[in-house]
């Protein structure tokens, strides 16, 4: 596993399990690799405001965000965008004990090997946005019908409201709860930018 954690700093992932697992189950999906400098400087802004504000402050684990999910319960989950990388490029999904043994052996090690800006790019090309779409290329067209680097703020904000219930969720059809969470996801893309939160992958 080491070599493949060291690999994948400089490879693209060709698959993972659950895209494979979801090509077969509808026939096949939609995704292009695309890198993050040929992105809209709003949408690695937007996922992180939306998933991890503090992704540039820590070493794999929010542990503040761990610290709320057990105050609050079920209703709050924690997980980073460097443990989502990894359940979604060398694990599979689930709660199993064994799965969550295996992320928190392999976060740290993608932490210490890959550059946040890495960990970025690489959850950007195999987020699922909707059924059978994965990637932010695939999600502009699918969404959009533009290509990644023309999308606004607005939009990139409503393909990160999407997650990380994309099946239940629409960036081109909004409900008032999309909405609003976009309005937020705004506001916060603009404070990490302001406070610094976002130089770990962008310098």
């Amino acid at each position: 596993m080491a070599f493949f954690v060291v690999l994948f700093s400089l490879v693209n992932p060709p698959t993972t399990y659950y895209m494979l697992s979801e090509s077969r189950r509808l026939g096949g999906i939609e995704q292009d690799w695309v890198a993050i400098s040929e992105m809209s400087q709003f949408v690695p802004r937007s996922v992180v405001a939306a998933e991890d504000a503090n992704f540039c402050l820590h070493w794999g684990f929010d542990m503040s965000a761990i610290r709320k999910a057990l105050d609050e319960g079920a209703a709050r989950g924690a997980s980073t965008l460097s443990q989502q990388v990894v359940k979604n490029v060398y694990l599979w999904h689930g709660r199993s004990w064994p799965r969550k043994a295996l992320e928190a052996i392999l976060t740290p090690a993608v932490e210490a090997v890959w550059t946040k800006r890495r960990i970025l790019e690489v959850y950007l090309n195999v987020a699922e946005f909707d059924e059978g779409v994965f990637g932010i290329d695939a999600a502009a067209h699918h969404y959009f019908d533009v290509s990644p680097d023309k999308l606004t703020a607005l939009q990139a904000a409503r393909l990160a409201a999407v997650l990380p219930n994309p099946k239940d969720r629409s960036a081109s059809k909004p409900t008032a709860y999309i909405r609003k969470r976009t309005g937020s996801i705004m506001d916060g893309a603009a404070t990490i930018r302001a406070d610094g939160r976002s130089a770990c992958f962008e310098s």
